[in-house]
C-alpha cells in the first residue's frame, strides 16, 4: 500500500461504510507515517481528527466483521444446539419442581416431562391453575427442545457433512459449539477435538489430582460409548482422528466423503472385536 492508497486515500470521512471495508480489506508492507500523510492529503485537518476517524473505521470494521461471523450457518447451529440443550435442561428441572408441587394434590402425580404434557392436558382443578399452568409451560419447552432438534438434525448436514455423517448431528453441532465454530474446530488437533467437554478433568489432570481424561463429549457416540471399557481409550482416538479430518473438509472444501465413514466403521469394528484379554487395555484406561 502507497501513501496514495492507504485506507483513507480517497475516502469521505463521513463515510464509514467504505473506511470499514478499506480497514478490513487493504494492508501495507511496512509502517508509514499515515497520520501525517492523512493531513498533508486532506483528509483529516489534523492527527487528533485522523485517530478519531480511524478508531470509528475500525470499531465500523470490527462491528461488521462480528456480525458477519454471528451470522454464519455454523454460528447458527451453535446458537440453536446451545438454545436447545438450555430447553431441555431447564424443561427437566421444572417437570421435577412440578411433580414435587403435583404430589401434594395429586395422587397419580409422576415424575418426568410426559407427565407435565398429560397435567398440562387437563382443565384445572379450582385451586390448581398455577400447577396446571407451569405444566404448560414446561411442556412448551419440552417441545421447543424437540423442534430446535429438528432444525440441528435437518441444518448439520448442510453445514458440516463430513462431520454430521462422522458424528451424527447433534453431536457434531455440540462439537462446533465447544469449539466456538467450524473453523476453529478445523484448526485443533484430534487430541484436542478427543477431550472437547471434559476441560475440569483435564484441568484436574493438569494440576495431579486426577488420571488424564481418555474422552469428552464423543463419549455419547455410539463407537465409544459402545465400546468395551479397555478399548475406550483406541476407540475415541479413532472417532477424534476422523472428526478432525472431518472438520478440516468441511471447512476449507465443503465436500463430502463417505469414505471417511467406512474407515472409521472398519475402524472401530476392529477395536470391538478385540479378545477380553487381547492387548490387556494397557494403553487406554
Amino acid at each position: 500500500m502507497t501513501d496514495t492508497e492507504a485506507w483513507f486515500a480517497a475516502g469521505d470521512p463521513d463515510d464509514l461504510e467504505a473506511l470499514a471495508a478499506a480497514v478490513r480489506e487493504d494492508s501495507a508492507d511496512e509502517p508509514r507515517a499515515w497520520p501525517r500523510l492523512a493531513v498533508e492529503a486532506g483528509f483529516a485537518a489534523d492527527e487528533e481528527a485522523y485517530y478519531d476517524t480511524l478508531k470509528a473505521a475500525t470499531t465500523a470494521a470490527t462491528r461488521a466483521a462480528v456480525e458477519e461471523r454471528e451470522r454464519a450457518d455454523d454460528r447458527q447451529l451453535v446458537h440453536a444446539v446451545r438454545a436447545m440443550d438450555d430447553c431441555r435442561r431447564t424443561a427437566n428441572e421444572l417437570a421435577e419442581r412440578l411433580a414435587e408441587w403435583a404430589g401434594t394434590v395429586d395422587p397419580d402425580a409422576e415424575v418426568g416431562l410426559e407427565y407435565a404434557h398429560d397435567l398440562a392436558a387437563r382443565a384445572p382443578e379450582p385451586g390448581q391453575e398455577p400447577l396446571v399452568s407451569l405444566a404448560t409451560r414446561v411442556a412448551d419447552l419440552a417441545d421447543e427442545a424437540d423442534d430446535l432438534r429438528e432444525y440441528v438434525e435437518t441444518r448439520a448436514p448442510d453445514v458440516a457433512p463430513n462431520l454430521a455423517a462422522l458424528a451424527g448431528p447433534v453431536l457434531a453441532a455440540r462439537l462446533l459449539s465447544l469449539a466456538g465454530g467450524l473453523e476453529s474446530l478445523a484448526k485443533k488437533p484430534s487430541g484436542t477435538i478427543q477431550v472437547l467437554g471434559a476441560e475440569d478433568a483435564l484441568f484436574a489432570h493438569l494440576r495431579g489430582h486426577a488420571p488424564s481424561p481418555k474422552h469428552g463429549i464423543i463419549y455419547t457416540h455410539d463407537a465409544v460409548r459402545g465400546t468395551r471399557r479397555e478399548d475406550r481409550g483406541s476407540a475415541a482416538r479413532a472417532l477424534a482422528g476422523k472428526l478432525a479430518i472431518g472438520a478440516r473438509i468441511d471447512h476449507y472444501s465443503g465436500d463430502y466423503r463417505p469414505e471417511l465413514e467406512a474407515e472409521l466403521t472398519d475402524r472401530i469394528e476392529t477395536i470391538q472385536a478385540r479378545a477380553d484379554d487381547s492387548n490387556g487395555g494397557g494403553d487406554d484406561e
